[in-house]
């Protein structure tokens, strides 16, 4: 299947080349006689007229609701090696011309292994051919090839195939493994545990490749503990997903207490189905089997999970309490807690992400230049994990290499197989002694002590809105696999790959015209976990608050500033021996606030709001704004000017030096913010019918009065304060002066 997969990629890069007007090496002659692929090809109305074009923007066709939405375009640019800058869309139409160019050079770049080498092929062309598009213009070129790559790889051994199978499978408990511990060095611990969910998902999907012998381009997407690929709808099918999930099962129960759960299930579809609308029926099906499942979790293990087990003091990490063998969590520190094997084990991951390119996979017990080992001993068999420093060239087909977040080409010469792995990993280093590289969080707390504010860290949980519904039903009659494989891909992109490149090179990346408190880097963060559509970051709390800012609206611009395609998000600020099990359930509750808000909305300082209501606005009217409804519009006045809006333009102009303002003044807004809120909880207490808005509107006018005119003269003779004063005068402020106060009150707190 291989060989199929191989011819594939060969006749897109031989497309390319003509496209791009380069020479191809004429001892290449792909086989445009096989019938697999030909009929993978005409599934896909991949036809001779067929042409390469600008690509427009995917999520412009997205439709929840009847919302229209104006046309973009992807900007042709290939994935640089390291940290790709975030390609926001265009309005206008892109010429292709020095972009074929580029590509003109590097087709003739490469070598005449590198036209036989499936790995580099794969890497190539998803480099230079995502931003382009073929047969329609709404279809990325790579996606077409790989989807054409999966089709005809599964029919080579069944060219007459009516039917192929979605396998789909998810890790549930995950919350339960990752966040469920309380011990030092927790940040280090979740942050591995994380990554080992990664791992663990990667092989799954690697053991169901090798027992359908297929290639890398049958899976969909793999990531946050979900996969989905094609495979062959062959009357063993069933049982080897069934096979494959007790056995990855068992060992789940055995290794984590039955804390974490495979489902894992395939759906058989018409083969023609891939390239129509039904396709999202068929993708809805497994969904709906794979919940069917979590209902009856361990049913195949029932008898191990209810067999009666000897208990131990319990581990000091996890708590469970089926482990004897409870060892110090660090050993370098004589009162360290004691863990159990796989905290341990968990805790010496920690040390070495950081510090590592590859990752291989082997069935082999040594290897060689290897970081540090990680085994999954299944009922079966055993594989192993290597942390590779460096990018070995491996000449060993049985050992599958892993290279983090890499599209260099060259690095992908191995004859072994190679793959990318996306994953979100930014950390800053931290300046003391820790062995991981990680900032502890007492290091976080200093710097942001450092920085003039309160010493805390921050956590930020973040997810797409809606974003079952947008794979479900989202794109309509455009619901292809193609589609779908190109959303998921564009995610992943964004939460694995350009997040890191936000943290590390902000200037660079985020959309011109984004609202900020303050230009400088904010890059003491910490990634817990980025990817498939959410992310949980720790760091400095001032660097998270604005972070947090930067990633909505990098996420909006990158979208295309689609109605639909939104975020939420909630923040907590904890003290520095706060538990960071803890810390991730407050400020996962905090983003269920926001989701509760409406969506598209963030929580913080125990305030939720609408996102335009944090970055605010300036000089618009009230007609103007998103974040209100209309009732509420025609109550305020639809046609009154506002100089300023929200949260984010009072703040910016009041934490400027040049206007200064004394402790009282901040006082005075949360005293008012605090007797609106009293008044409103009272109204609801007596579930009084009252029309509340004079309340939340108008019941500040008269204090904040007051406290504007005993501002100090310093205050009153900038030319800012006008403007500011009056703002804070008009009834839409009123509901943000708690988060305004807030938020200045913990910058200066030195």
């Amino acid at each position: 299947m291989e060989q199929t997969a191989l011819n594939v990629k060969q006749q897109a890069l031989q497309l390319l080349a003509e496209w791009a007007e380069a020479q191809f090496p004429e001892q290449i002659e792909p086989d445009y006689e096989n019938r697999a692929i030909i009929k993978a090809k005409s599934l896909l109305n991949w036809t001779e007229n067929a042409s390469i074009q600008p690509l427009r923007l995917l999520f412009d066709q997205v439709r929840l609701t009847q919302t229209t939405h104006q046309q973009n375009y992807t900007i042709p640019r290939a994935i640089s090696n390291q940290f790709p800058t975030i390609p926001y869309p265009t309005d206008t139409t892109p010429d292709l011309t020095a972009y074929k160019a580029e590509v003109k050079s590097a087709i003739e770049g490469l070598s005449l292994s590198d036209w036989n080498n499936l790995s580099l092929l794969f890497i190539f062309l998803e480099k230079y051919g995502s931003c382009i598009s073929f047969i329609n213009d709404d279809l990325a070129f790579w996606d077409v090839v790989k989807t054409t790559s999966a089709v005809a790889s599964i029919l080579e051994n069944n060219e007459d195939a009516e039917h192929l199978t979605l396998v789909a499978g998810d890790l549930s408990g995950i919350q339960d493994f990752i966040y469920t511990i309380s011990a030092d060095g927790a940040l280090r611990s979740l942050r591995a545990r994380s990554f080992y969910l990664e791992l663990v998902t990667e092989e799954i999907t690697q053991q169901l490749l090798e027992k359908f012998s297929l290639p890398r381009s049958c899976v969909i997407y793999v990531g946050g503990g979900n996969l989905y690929l094609l495979a062959p709808a062959k009357q063993e099918t069933e049982e080897i997903i069934e096979t494959l999930r007790n056995e990855v099962n068992q060992w789940l129960l055995k290794a984590f207490q039955g804390k974490v759960y495979l489902t894992l299930t395939g759906c058989q579809f018409p083969i023609e189905d891939i390239a129509n609308q039904s396709f999202a029926h068929h993708w809805q099906e497994t969904v709906h089997q794979l919940a069917k499942q979590k209902e009856q979790k361990f049913a195949n293990q029932i008898e191990q999970l209810l067999a009666v087990q000897n208990s131990y003091e319990p581990c000091q990490v996890c708590y469970r309490d089926d482990e004897q063998n409870l060892k110090p969590l660090n050993p370098n520190e004589p009162d360290s807690v004691s863990a159990c094997p796989t905290c341990r084990e968990m805790w010496k991951i920690g040390s070495q992400l950081f510090k590592i390119n590859g990752i291989a996979r082997s069935r082999q017990k040594d290897f060689s230049d290897s970081a540090f080992c990680i085994p999954f001993e299944l009922p079966q068999e055993t594989i192993y994990y290597y942390l590779l420093k460096n990018n070995p060239n491996l000449d060993d087909p049985e050992t599958t290499l892993f290279l983090i977040n890499n599209w260099s080409i060259n690095d992908y010469q191995s004859s072994a197989p190679t793959i990318p792995l996306l994953l979100g990993n930014y950390g800053k280093r931290t300046e003391s002694d820790e062995e991981s590289g990680f900032m502890r969080a007492e290091e976080m707390t200093e710097i942001a002590t450092e920085m003039g504010g309160i010493g805390r860290v921050g956590y930020l949980r973040m997810d797409v809105d809606s974003l079952g519904q947008i794979f479900a039903k989202g794109l309509g009659k455009l619901q292809t696999l193609p589609r779908i494989a190109s959303l998921s891909r564009k995610m992943s992109y964004f939460f694995k790959v350009y997040l890191n490149s936000l943290a590390q090179h902000r200037d660079e990346n985020l959309p011109e015209s984004s609202k900020q408190l303050t230009a400088r880097s904010r890059n003491n963060l910490m990634f817990i976990y980025a990817g498939g559509d959410d992310l949980f970051i720790s760091g400095v709390w001032q660097d998270v608050v604005e972070f947090a800012f930067d990633i909505y609206q990098a996420f909006r611009s990158y979208t295309g500033n689609h109605p639909e395609m939104t975020l939420s998000g909630g923040i907590h600020l904890a003290e520095t021996k706060f538990p960071l099990y803890k810390a991730a359930e407050y400020s996962g509750n905090a983003e269920e606030d926001a989701k509760n808000n409406g969506r598209n909305s963030l929580s913080l300082f125990n305030e939720t709001f609408d996102w335009e209501e944090w970055l605010g606005r300036e000089d618009i009217t009230i007609s103007q704004l998103s974040s209100l409804d209309q009732e509420t519009k025609n109550y305020l006045g639809q046609n009154i000017e506002l100089e300023l809006f929200g949260i984010l333009p009072f703040v910016q102009l009041l934490y400027d030096e040049k206007i200064g303002y004394p402790r009282s003044f901040l006082q005075n807004l949360l005293v008012t913010a605090k007797l609106q809120r009293q008044k409103l909880d009272e109204y609801k207490q007596k579930n009084d019918q009252t029309d509340t808005r004079d309340i939340r509107y108008y019941l500040h006018l008269p204090k904040i009065a007051y406290t504007l005119a005993r501002a100090p003269k310093s205050m009153k003779d900038n030319t800012d304060f006008s403007v500011v004063s009056s703002s804070l005068k008009k009834p839409c402020n009123a509901p943000y002066y708690k988060a305004i106060a807030t938020w200045l009150d913990l910058l200066n707190r030195s």
